[in-house]
């Protein structure tokens, strides 16, 4: 199997799309909504997101996504991992793992201080992968999220009081 890994510029815009179907039959998100190429364009041309893709035999069959962050303490840029997601029937082949280690050869390349990556722990699956893949450090986190188009979740004392 001949992989070709590649991260995407604004001319790959159908090679994203192919990578977004990809991400929304893996991680189940039936309403997964496609935006216009013009805005595709443009995000893939923002200088803090990386979209790296798999793809065999010209066919797009897994990708990652990475935000690049910069900090104030620090003049080097981290990685962080949104995302890797690689078709079920070419899942437990090394994809998903040779995503990851283009991404690093990347960051070394590219003068990164380092790269990391979240996972639910009740994941297993992705625990489980990430932990194949050569981390050199594991921290236990809890995930906090603020969304702002929930309509009155967050005025609720029902719901606040699960919380506490």
């Amino acid at each position: 199997m001949e992989l070709e890994l590649k991260i995407l510029s604004s001319q790959d815009t159908n090679d994203f799309i192919e990578r977004m179907k990809i991400f929304g039959n893996v991680f189940e998100m039936g309403d997964l909504k496609i935006l216009d190429n013009t805005y595709l364009e443009s995000l893939m041309n923002k200088p803090d997101l990386l979209v790296l893709i798999a793809k065999c035999n010209n066919e797009v069959i897994g990708g990652l996504t990475v935000y690049v962050l910069h900090r104030y303490y620090s003049t080097k840029p981290i990685a962080y991992i949104y995302d890797v997601g690689v078709k079920p029937d070419h899942q437990r082949k090394g994809i998903g793992k040779k995503l990851i280690s283009h991404l690093i050869q990347y960051c070394k390349e590219n003068d990164f201080e380092d790269a990391y990556v979240e996972a639910e722990t009740d994941d297993i699956q992705a625990v489980n992968f990430y932990k194949t893949t050569q981390t050199t450090s594991i921290l236990q986190a809890t995930h906090f999220t603020y969304s702002f188009d929930i309509p009155n979740r967050y005025n609720d004392p029902c719901w606040l009081r699960k919380l506490t």
